[in-house]
């Protein structure tokens, strides 16, 4: 199938909320279908300082944890890897319904309606519009596509946050920095999250791997090969009863605790060197050792542990749980692409709810 441009995507939303084939710009529709006393008045207004009059698009991407969860929480290294090949996609089409609506994960209806799994995406809209300025105004129809599922380690929330940020900031016209954008996204966070640390909100919209130490994001230039293979238990994993989970037993045995989180921070470092060495068969032992430490956290569960045990039979030089565990996502490392389909049909085979692959090539 052929692959749709930048711009097609930011037409489509428009052709498809409006319900015609090929969307006139947003501006000449109102004019034409309004009443005659709304036209006039929307004719005067200074359109690139009162309202957004077109469709705009937003784009990020899942990521992957791929050593280092929890024991970043407590200051020690994580390295993180964009996934860009499974996107999450927005847009922002100007309405004249007068309030927000949203179309998301099965989800149709006023924005403000839309309960508590969508708060991110009300607090991105929320900052997206204070970064613009209070003098612009527009009702939106937000839709979001995503690549891969919600609430499974991936970073949807981060990802969804980001490209609703993009999608509202486009449709206004208005530039973020880089910078400026990861703030938004983490402001949006703070919401699902409560103190994000930033990694996800950095690796979502990366082009690189994303290092976080010390409270400190930075990229990792890598020389990496070989295919990471992504696989869903299909259990709803929950970030912030994990984190609880290990804090809780940080205050009450925090010896035996801080040991391991220890060892899964030298993971960390080790790892960063594996991939800028393109060391793949010692960031697949490392890879090991962190499943085992991440289990002793208790953060592991039997189906996690299952599929694990798939992928390294199937020949992964390394698997482990990816993001905050009890339940979400494995990830395991493979090779090539030919040890990373026989390992992805052997996850299949073991129940995994979806499979995906992605070369490391990419990110060298």
């Amino acid at each position: 199938m052929k692959e749709r441009t930048y711009e097609q995507f930011r037409r489509r939303p428009q052709s498809a909320l409006l319900g015609v084939e090929n969307a006139a710009p947003f501006s000449e529709r109102v004019m034409r279908s309004a009443s005659p006393r709304l036209a006039s008045r929307t004719s005067q207004m200074e359109l690139p300082s009162r309202g957004a009059f077109h469709s705009g698009y937003g784009e990020t991407w899942a990521k992957a944890i791929l050593v280092g969860e929890h024991s970043a929480v407590y200051g020690y290294p994580a390295v993180a890897l964009p996934l860009h090949s499974m996107k999450m996609k927005a847009w922002a089409t100007p309405n004249l319904v007068g309030r927000h609506q949203l179309r998301a994960l099965g989800f149709t209806g006023p924005l403000d309606d839309s309960g508590d799994r969508f708060a991110g995406i009300r607090r991105a809209v929320s900052v997206a519009e204070e970064f613009v300025s209070p003098q612009r105004w527009s009702a939106f129809t937000l839709v979001t596509e995503a690549d891969f599922p919600a609430e499974r380690g991936l970073g949807s929330s981060a990802a969804a946050a980001g490209a609703v940020i993009r999608a509202v900031l486009d449709a206004y016209g208005v530039g973020a920095t880089s910078q400026e954008l990861f703030e938004l996204t983490n402001r949006a966070e703070m919401v699902t999250h409560g103190h994000p640390s930033g990694l996800d909100s950095a690796t979502t919209c990366s082009q690189n791997a994303v290092v976080l130490s010390g409270g400190r994001i930075s990229h990792v230039s890598m020389k990496a090969s070989g295919v990471l293979v992504i696989a869903d238990s299909g259990i709803c994993g929950s970030t912030r009863e994990a984190v609880g989970n290990v804090h809780h037993q940080y205050e009450t045995d925090r010896p035996r605790i801080e040991a391991i989180l220890g060892e899964l921070g030298t993971l960390g470092s080790q790892s960063v060197d594996d991939l800028q060495g393109g060391k793949m068969d010692d960031l697949g032992v490392h890879m090991n050792a962190a499943h085992i430490l991440l289990a002793q956290l208790k953060v592991s569960e039997p189906t996690l542990d299952r599929l694990v045990n798939v992928a390294r039979d199937a020949g992964a030089l390394g698997a482990k749980l990816t993001g905050g565990g009890l339940g979400g996502c494995i990830v395991a490392l493979a090779a090539d692409q030919r040890h990373a389909d026989v390992i992805m049909d052997e996850l299949r085979q073991a129940g995994a709810c979806g499979v995906w692959s992605h070369g490391l090539g990419a990110l060298a």
